[in-house]
């Protein structure tokens, strides 16, 4: 009688695959595992990417408004058309509470030169946001060191807020407006200065500026005085800011 030999477990019959499946899940595991984070880390970094461009794209544009807001103060204190229904809001709209003042249309250069002389007398050279010309370096935001001139410090104190002197508001809940130039906190928000810088009357004859092979362009500014604005805007995050400068002539329109 034969016996029938009994039948191999699939442990003998296949002796050199012990494990091989669960090694090859975990690797297909762990592969997915570092496809996830990778995924996820790259939607963070695009996400912070686009976070930071769009918040120097508000800080940009609040500093564009205020340099606009700036020249609206020019133009209001020098007697403008719009000057009379402006000026009716009070407090600091049009200047009406400040010691310095713009000068006027058909002032002569002793009251710029007084203006100057005020200014020069005070922490800074600037005072409500009126600044005589800045020596040296312009660029006093990158700087914290008062030996070395103006600081920002220094600049923030004696800076304008978004519709201080013009009356401009910083929208409502129906037309809001960009966010920071509603915020007033320390170091939050924006502001301009206006600096102050004569010139002599021979520049309408010197050739500077000409419209033509032999004719120039008189300047047509009384008294002789342009203005050099600087407006900085902080963003919402930490660590934006934009600032901007431009030079204004307060041209006279032609009647």
């Amino acid at each position: 009688m034969h016996r029938l030999p009994s039948p191999l477990s699939r442990r003998q019959r296949y002796p050199t695959q012990r494990g091989v499946a669960l090694f090859v899940v975990i690797v297909f595991v762990m592969l997915s595992m570092l496809l996830a984070l990778w995924a996820s880390r790259t939607s963070l970094f695009n996400e912070m990417v686009v976070g930071n461009d769009a918040d120097y794209q508000r800080a940009f544009e609040a500093a564009q408004t205020m340099l606009q807001d700036a020249e609206q103060d020019i133009r209001l204190s020098n007697e403008s058309p719009e000057s009379s229904a402006l000026c009716t809001a009070g407090g600091d709209v049009c200047r009406s509470t400040t010691i310095d003042q713009f000068p006027l249309a058909g002032e002569g250069d002793t009251v710029v030169n007084k203006l100057l002389d005020a200014l020069s007398a005070v922490p800074a050279g600037c005072r409500s946001a009126l600044c005589i010309k800045r020596e040296g370096s312009l660029d006093f935001w990158n700087n914290t060191d008062v030996a070395k001139g103006p600081s920002l410090a220094q600049m923030l104190n004696v800076g304008a807020r978004y519709g201080q002197y013009t009356g401009a508001k910083a929208g409502d809940k129906t037309n809001p407006a960009n966010p920071i130039l509603a915020d007033r906190s320390a170091n939050k928000g924006a502001w301009y200065w206006i600096e102050v810088l004569p010139y002599d009357k021979s520049a309408e004859t010197s050739s500077l500026i000409v419209g033509g092979a032999t004719n120039l362009l008189p300047l047509k500014i009384n008294p002789y005085v342009v203005y050099r604005i600087t407006a900085l805007a902080y963003g919402r995050k930490s660590g934006t800011m934009v600032t901007m400068q431009q030079t204004y002539a307060p041209v006279p329109q032609p009647d």
